[in-house]
């Protein structure tokens, strides 16, 4: 019965990963080969928990065609004179997009650790699956909001900072790429 409990938080995520359960934005290996004509606004949101960082979006908003790939750029301030290790959540509202915005690359998929005073730059490499068009509950949507908010991120039992990845200093855009990102 412990066993099922400690479980359960890591299956509900991935169950919301996998169906967007919930707003839950979904992981994609590559963007769509067909466009729509049509067009929806994403809107950009961007929050800080618990964090002495600075967390701004580039753009406020993007137009973009239904299963067409954005682009979009997050920017991170560290304020503190020691390295902060945070890990960004993301969800999309309205709920019934979660299924259909779908992301490529995105900061969000491992912790990160920003040095004292470093600005980074992150991207985002984002699409709306053109069904979005289809689905009853969304095909009247002409909007969607991206939002993140970074948190500390947790201590593990072995000391370790936790969630699938281990932490990494961050290069700003033009630097040294890192993996996975």
């Amino acid at each position: 019965m412990v066993g099922a409990a400690y479980a359960s938080v890591p299956l509900y995520k991935l169950f919301c990963q996998v169906t967007g359960f919930d707003g839950t934005v979904r992981r994609a290996e590559a963007a769509p080969t067909k466009v729509l004509d049509r067009s929806v606004v994403v809107r950009f949101d961007a929050n800080i928990r618990g964090l002495p960082w600075t967390f701004t979006t580039e753009q406020v908003s993007q137009d973009i065609k239904l299963g067409a790939s954005g682009l979009a750029f997050f920017k991170v301030t560290n304020n503190s004179d020691k390295p902060q290790t945070g890990r960004a959540i993301y969800n999309v509202v309205p709920e019934q997009a979660g299924a259909y915005f779908q992301k490529i690359e995105c900061f969000c998929f491992s912790n990160q650790t920003i040095e004292p005073g470093q600005t980074v730059e992150f991207p985002v490499v984002y699409f709306v699956d053109p069904r979005f068009a289809e689905d009853p509950e969304t095909k009247g949507k002409s909007e969607i909001t991206l939002s993140y908010t970074f948190f500390p991120a947790v201590e593990g039992e072995d000391g370790g900072k936790s969630a699938d990845a281990t932490p990494r200093i961050v290069q700003p855009l033009g630097g040294t790429p890192s993996k996975g990102l």
